[in-house]
């Protein structure tokens, strides 16, 4: 018979508590996201209160202003391993290298201007349909041209047969297919040029017909257009000035207009709304030659706990709801100020460790994993996959995720480690600089960069050019027209 009974057991137990699951929530969290969730919680905490970009800062619990900043992260002298061997030497000196929150640089303060696009960008229907509107058609040609505008993909191509788009305008307009071709002429001549093709040969026609009839190579290209893409596209240049019975000059024409025109008009007028990256780190320059990070000032509101109310806050129960906003306030607070914290202790590693390629570029590129920064700025690596992912700097080479800096290693033969970005940089070096009737084969690729001391393997050259979108040799050689 089973009897109840207390037993007593010793153990450890890792409990996160709810600060603990904030602070690693908001830190995983890109710029936009965390902007809006701080949005929600000044709406929905009290306590919460946006600070006055003019106005005085008051002491208290602040965050994301310039003293909130200093105190998260204070100035650091970080020197480099060059500097630590020639201490006497400034312009290698990483002691500008001071990473707080105040940052002096040309992206922040009072003047700061923020460049944004224009979202709402105009789509191929909208463009066409204002060109249809400016017509003199009268109303049944423009219902039958509204829905031939209707037809049209985004790259400019009708993708329904003119007899269902007839049917489709039927009971309200009786149109014939006639009718549809009628006024297909019509759209066809509006811009962008190629557009309501029903192929890319007649794409192509239509663009060709608007050039002036005395343009060298016109008439061949058109003749090419009508029905010797194919010849084109597999480079079957004797062949094709055969068939045509064109010197070697006309053909020559003849193609460079072929391939200047566009085969998806479509494209040149579709806007898709822009997708915009905040920096959460900006990498500049010092007078002395090194790398300062800051913190960007505008990633984040300027928020405070308010002290009118925290200060009305009594000891009845009255307030409980009120102390517990200003406790969920505080805890808002430190964990955006551990956030700051974490992505500037990072940010600053990977800096002092790719130096090397922001002052010379891709190819400068050094070997990095999780681990290397995981253990410089003693956290987790857990911790630094969360900061690195969706976070992004700032540089003067352009605007890097923290993951960009991040590759596999290859062994060189002087027994050094080369990053695996660096070789997909000197393989991109080396195609641009070949031969275009010889092109570099990846076995050939391959023993240059042996030559150089980087020993890579030829299917390895042939999975980073790939990655790099290069098509083989075979595909890149020029074929000369004969």
């Amino acid at each position: 018979m089973l009897k109840p009974a207390l037993q007593l057991r010793l153990g450890q137990q890792l409990t996160m508590t709810p600060q603990l699951q904030q602070a690693i929530r908001l830190l995983q969290l890109p710029v936009l996201e965390l902007q809006a969730q701080i949005r929600e919680a000044l709406e929905s905490n009290v306590m919460l209160e946006s600070e006055d970009e003019a106005g005085s800062l008051e002491t208290g619990d602040t965050i994301v202003d310039q003293q909130t900043f200093e105190s998260a992260a204070p100035t650091q002298t970080v020197e480099s391993p060059e500097t630590e061997r020639e201490a006497d030497t400034p312009e290698q000196d990483w002691g500008d290298s001071q990473v707080t929150g105040q940052s002096e640089t040309p992206w922040s303060g009072d003047d700061q201007q923020q460049d944004f696009s224009d979202t709402s960008g105009e789509t191929l229907q909208e463009h066409l349909t204002w060109q249809l509107e400016m017509s003199r058609l009268d109303e049944r040609d423009m219902r039958i041209g509204a829905a031939i505008i209707d037809a049209i993909n985004d790259d400019g191509y009708i993708i329904e047969p003119l007899e269902e788009i007839a049917s489709n305008l039927q009971p309200e307009t009786v149109a014939t297919i006639a009718d549809v071709e009628r006024v297909l002429l019509h759209v066809q001549a509006m811009d962008p040029a190629g557009v309501g093709a029903r192929s890319v040969s007649e794409c192509i026609e239509l663009q060709l017909r608007q050039l002036d009839p005395d343009t060298p190579g016109r008439e061949t290209a058109l003749a090419i257009a009508a029905g010797y893409l194919d010849q084109v596209a597999d480079q079957q240049y004797s062949l094709l000035r055969r068939q045509l019975r064109v010197s070697e000059e006309e053909l020559e024409h003849a193609l460079v207009l072929v391939r200047a025109c566009q085969p998806r008009p479509g494209s040149s007028v579709h806007s898709v709304p822009a997708e915009y990256i905040v920096p959460d780190v900006f990498v500049r320059r010092t007078e002395k030659g090194g790398w300062a990070v800051d913190i960007n000032p505008a990633s984040l509101p300027r928020i405070r706990v308010n002290q009118s109310y925290a200060g009305l806050i009594g000891r009845s129960s009255d307030h409980a709801m009120l102390r517990t906003q200003l406790q969920e306030a505080r805890w808002l607070i430190r964990s955006l100020e551990i956030r700051n914290e974490t992505l500037l202790k990072v940010a600053r590693c990977i800096v002092q460790r790719q130096s090397a390629f922001l002052e010379n570029g891709d190819e400068y590129m050094q070997p990095m994993i999780l681990k290397d920064v995981a253990e410089a700025v003693e956290m987790h690596e857990s911790t630094i996959s969360r900061v690195t992912t969706n976070k992004y700097m700032h540089t003067h080479r352009g605007v890097f995720e923290f993951r960009y800096f991040f590759s596999s290693h290859v062994a060189a033969s002087d027994g050094t480690e080369m990053s695996s970005t660096a070789i997909r940089a000197k393989i991109r070096k080396l195609v641009a600089a070949e031969d275009a009737d010889k092109p570099l084969s990846d076995s050939r690729i391959a023993e240059i960069l042996s030559q150089e001391g980087v020993q890579v393997a030829r299917r390895t050259v042939a999975k980073y050019r790939e990655a790099l979108g290069i098509p083989p040799s075979s595909d890149r050689k020029r074929v000369p027209v004969r």
